[in-house]
C-alpha cells in the first residue's frame, strides 16, 4: 500500500481456517485495516490467533466482531453460512462490506437473501482460489493469496465504490481479481475444481479398496501422485462445497460420465482413432492453460525413502518444550470414538504414521473423521454394532498396539476382516492374541508362527471367559477388553504385573463401566460407549529420550510441559531417579482422568541399580533409551524379566546391545535383559536401528556423551511414533541432522 490511510478501519473476518487467518495475516502485514478482529468457535484458535500476531483483537463472540466494523469477511464452512448470518445480522453496520471466501456462491447469496430478506448492493461475495493440504490457524501464510486469482461476485446493482475498496484490498494482499456472475463462477468452478475433487476422492476411494492396495500406491507413478494429491483436501469442506453446488456439478458429472463413456466404447472396440483424437484435443488445450496457469508445487511421498541421523558428539539440553501426544491414548481416543454414540473431539492426537493408519482403518469401515488438524481430531461415532465392512484389508503399518487391540475389536464383528502391516510389523507374535479370542469364540487366522496377517471371521459369538496373563502386556489386556465389550457374560484379565490402564481409565471416561479388583479388570458384554471429549497429554514415552538427554548432559537444564502422569507409566521416571537423576515434578493435575505435570530435569551423576522387576512393565518402552543412562552411569545396572523387550519392533535387548558394542561399549546379554557397566567410553561409530524408532532416537541421546561423530542408519520409522523428532531435538542442544528426510 503506497497510501497512508488503510484501505479499512475494521475487519472483522469470521472463521480463522487457512483461508480466514491468512487473510487476516495478509491484511495486517499489508497494513489494509487498522484493526483486524477475529472469531471463532473454537476458543484455543482465537487465542492462537491472537498469540502469534494473525489478528489484532479476539472477539469473544460474532456479534463483537462485527459490530464496528465497514468490512466483514465470512471464512466459515459452507453449510454454517446461515446461521452465522443470522447472529451477525443484529449488530452488521449499515454501511459495511459484507463478503465471504467460500467456494460456492450461489448458497451464499440464498442464505444472504434469506436471512436479510434481499441482496444488498454492499454484499460481494468472493473466492480466492488459493489453498493449502495444511489446515488451522499456524498454517495462516500472509502470501498465500500473491500471484493467485480472487473471482468476486458482485450484484448488479453493487455500489462500485465499495467494491473498488474491496477489490483494492485483495490486491494488496497481492492477489489479481477477477469478477463475473454467481450463476457463471458456480458453473465454472463445477468443471475446473469440484468435479476433480470429486474424481480424485473416489478414484483413490476405489483403488485404496482393492487386494493389492499396498502395491498399486508404492509403485504409483508421479501423475498419480500429482493428480490424486486434491484427495487430500478436507472431506467436511468438501462435502459442503458439494451439496451446496449440486446442480452445477450434477451437470457436469453428467457431461464427464458421457464423455466417460464414449472413451470406454472406444477402448473396448479398438477405436485407435477416437482415443488418438480425444487425446491429442486435449494435450494441445493443456499446453494452452498451461500457458495462463501458475506453476504448482506438488507433494510427493516416498514411503521407501531412507533416513540416516547424523550426530556431533556433545552439547547441553535446554529449553522449555512439549512433546507429541501420548501415542497408546491416541490409538485408544480414535477406537473408542468410533464406537460411541455421538461426536468424540480430541486434542493432542498424535499425528505420527502408527495413530494416523489406526484413523484410516476406521474411515476405511465407514467412520467420518475430520482432521487431524494440529493434533484436533473430530470422529462421528458409528456405536457399538455401526462399523460396516472394509473393501480390502487394514494395513496398520509398524503398529503392533493397532494391530494387538483391532483383533479384538473386530472378533465379534458380523463381517470378515484382514489385518496387514508393514514388514516389521509382519515379523510380530500375535498368538498371544489370537489364542485367548478363540477361547471366547473367535475365529481367527494367522500366518506361519501366528503373525499377521490376521484373518477374521465374522459373524462369531463370543462368550466372555477369565484369563491369567502368562506375560504382563497392557496390548493383552486391552485387547480382551475390547472383545469383551461384544461377548456374552463377563470377561476378565489379571496380570502378573501391572502394566498400563489407559484402555480402562478410557472405557470408564466413555462412560462403560470396567470393574477392577487389584490385578484384575473386567467389564460385561452388552453395554455402550458415550461420546466424549479427550486431550491427550504429552507422550512420557517420548519424554524420556528428554528426561535421559538432560540427565546425561554436563549443563543441562529442561522443562517438559504437560506429560502424562499415569502410575502404569512412570517406571522411567522411578528408574532414573532412584539412578540419582534430578528431576522435579511440577504442577500436578488431572485432566480427562489422566494425571499430567510438567517435569523439569537437570543434569546429575547417575549410579548403575539392579533394576527393580516391579518397575519393568511400567518402562518397557522406556528401555533403549535407559540402556544409555545406564551406559553412563558410575558402576553396574542389572535389567531382568524384561524378555518383553524381544518381541517389540525389534529385539530392543540384542539391537542395543550390538549398537553400544559398535561404539565400544561391552554389555552382557542374558535371556531376559542386559547387564551393563557403566563409565565405558562411548565411541564414534555407525548403528543400525534396524528400523526401530525407539533404537534411533536412544543413540540420537547417546551422541550427548559420544566421543565421535555416530550415524544412525534405517531411521524413517522415528514418524510413526515422534514426527518432528530432529527438529525438536536439535533445538535443544542435541547436535543431530537427518539425510534423506523430506
Amino acid at each position: 500500500m503506497t497510501s497512508s490511510e488503510p484501505l479499512f478501519k475494521r475487519v472483522a473476518v469470521i472463521g480463522l481456517g487457512l483461508i480466514g487467518g491468512s487473510l487476516a495475516c495478509a491484511i495486517r502485514r499489508n497494513g489494509l485495516a487498522g484493526t483486524v478482529v477475529g472469531a471463532d468457535h473454537r476458543s484455543e484458535e482465537l487465542q492462537l490467533g491472537k498469540e502469534l500476531g494473525v489478528i489484532d483483537q479476539a472477539a469473544s463472540t460474532v456479534s463483537d466482531a462485527v459490530r464496528g466494523a465497514d468490512l466483514v469477511v465470512l471464512a466459515v464452512p459452507v453449510r454454517a453460512t446461515r446461521a452465522v448470518l443470522e447472529q451477525i445480522r443484529p449488530a452488521l453496520e449499515p454501511d459495511a462490506i459484507l463478503t465471504d471466501v467460500g467456494s460456492t456462491k450461489s448458497s451464499f447469496v440464498a442464505d444472504v437473501e434469506a436471512v436479510f430478506g434481499g441482496l444488498s448492493p454492499l454484499v460481494i461475495p468472493g473466492h480466492p482460489i488459493a489453498g493449502s493440504e495444511k489446515s488451522g490457524i499456524r498454517a495462516a501464510n500472509p502470501e498465500l493469496f500473491a500471484n493467485h486469482k480472487v473471482i468476486l461476485t458482485p450484484p448488479d446493482n453493487v455500489s462500485q465504490p465499495h467494491l473498488a475498496r474491496l477489490k483494492g484490498l485483495w490486491e494488496g494482499c497481492g492477489a489479481t481479481v477477477l469478477t463475473m456472475s454467481v450463476a457463471y463462477h458456480d458453473e465454472v468452478l463445477a468443471a475446473t475444481s469440484h468435479l476433480p475433487h470429486l474424481i480424485a476422492f473416489s478414484l483413490v476411494d476405489t483403488l485404496a479398496g482393492e487386494d493389492e492396495n499396498m502395491d498399486i500406491f508404492r509403485y504409483a507413478a508421479g501423475g498419480f501422485r500429482d493428480f490424486t494429491r486434491i484427495a487430500a483436501s478436507d472431506p467436511v469442506m468438501w462435502h459442503d462445497i458439494f451439496l451446496s453446488n449440486r446442480d452445477a456439478v450434477l451437470r457436469v458429472i453428467d457431461h464427464f460420465t458421457h464423455d466417460l463413456e464414449q472413451l470406454r466404447t472406444a477402448i473396448a472396440n479398438q477405436h485407435s482413432a477416437t482415443l488418438l483424437r480425444v487425446f491429442s484435443r486435449a494435450k494441445a488445450a493443456r499446453e494452452h492453460f498451461s500457458k495462463m496457469l501458475s506453476g504448482q508445487a506438488y507433494v510427493t511421498n516416498n514411503s521407501e525413502k531412507q533416513v540416516t541421523f547424523r550426530l556431533q558428539p556433545g552439547g547441553a539440553i535446554t529449553g522449555d518444550i512439549r512433546v507429541p501426544g501420548d501415542k497408546s491414548m491416541s490409538h485408544r481416543s480414535i477406537m473408542l470414538g468410533a464406537l460411541a454414540d455421538g461426536v468424540t473431539e480430541v486434542k493432542g492426537f498424535l499425528e505420527g504414521e502408527d495413530s494416523l493408519a489406526t484413523l484410516q482403518a476406521f474411515r476405511d469401515m465407514g467412520v467420518t473423521i475430520e482432521g487431524p488438524d494440529d493434533g484436533f481430531v473430530r470422529i462421528h461415532g458409528v456405536g457399538m454394532h455401526g462399523l460396516q465392512a472394509p473393501r480390502g484389508p487394514l494395513y496398520l503399518g509398524n503398529s503392533g498396539t493397532a494391530m494387538r487391540l483391532f483383533a479384538g475389536l473386530l472378533a465379534a464383528q458380523p463381517f470378515d476382516s484382514e489385518l496387514t502391516g508393514d514388514a516389521s510389523l509382519s515379523g510380530r507374535p500375535m498368538g498371544r492374541v489370537a489364542d485367548p479370542l478363540r477361547a471366547m469364540g473367535a475365529v481367527i487366522d494367522t500366518a506361519e508362527g501366528g503373525r499377521p496377517p490376521l484373518k477374521i471371521r465374522g459373524g462369531q459369538k463370543l462368550s466372555g471367559i477369565h484369563y491369567e496373563m502368562p506375560v504382563a502386556s497392557a496390548q493383552v489386556k486391552s485387547c480382551l477388553l475390547l472383545a469383551g465389550l461384544y461377548a456374552e457374560g463377563s470377561t476378565s484379565v489379571t496380570e502378573p504385573a501391572p502394566t498400563r490402564d489407559h484402555t480402562e481409565r478410557m472405557l470408564a471416561g466413555f462412560g462403560y463401566h470396567v470393574h477392577r479388583d487389584g490385578a484384575t479388570a473386567s467389564v460385561s458384554g452388552g453395554g455402550k460407549l458415550t461420546a466424549t471429549n479427550i486431550d491427550v497429554p504429552a507422550d512420557i514415552s517420548s519424554s524420556a529420550f528428554f528426561l535421559v538427554a538432560a540427565s546425561i548432559a554436563p549443563g543441562s537444564d529442561l522443562i517438559l510441559r504437560h506429560v502424562g502422569m499415569n502410575p502404569t507409566r512412570v517406571g522411567v521416571i522411578n528408574i532414573l531417579n532412584q539412578m540419582g537423576a534430578n528431576i522435579e515434578i511440577l504442577d500436578e493435575r488431572e485432566i480427562g482422568g489422566e494425571p499430567v505435570a510438567d517435569l523439569r530435569v537437570r543434569s546429575a551423576e547417575l549410579q548403575g541399580i539392579d533394576i527393580p522387576e516391579d518397575q519393568v512393565p511400567l518402562a518397557i518402552d522406556e528401555f533403549p533409551v535407559l540402556f544409555i543412562a545406564a551406559a553412563c552411569a558410575n558402576g553396574r545396572t542389572v535389567l531382568r524379566g524384561a524378555e518383553e523387550l524381544r518381541v517389540k519392533e525389534s529385539d530392543r535387548i540384542q539391537v542395543m546391545a550390538d549398537g553400544l558394542a559398535s561404539l565400544g561399549v561391552e554389555t552382557t546379554v542374558t535371556p531376559d535383559g542386559i547387564i551393563i557397566d557403566g563409565g565405558q567410553t562411548i565411541g564414534g561409530g555407525t548403528v543400525n536401528s534396524h528400523g526401530d524408532h525407539r533404537i534411533a532416537m536412544s543413540f540420537a541421546v547417546a551422541s550427548l556423551r559420544a566421543a565421535g561423530g555416530i550415524t544412525v542408519n534405517d531411521c524413517a520409522n522415528v514418524a510413526t511414533s515422534f514426527p518432528g523428532f530432529v527438529e525438536l531435538a536439535h533445538g535443544t542442544g542435541i547436535n543431530i541432522s537427518a539425510e534423506g528426510a523430506e
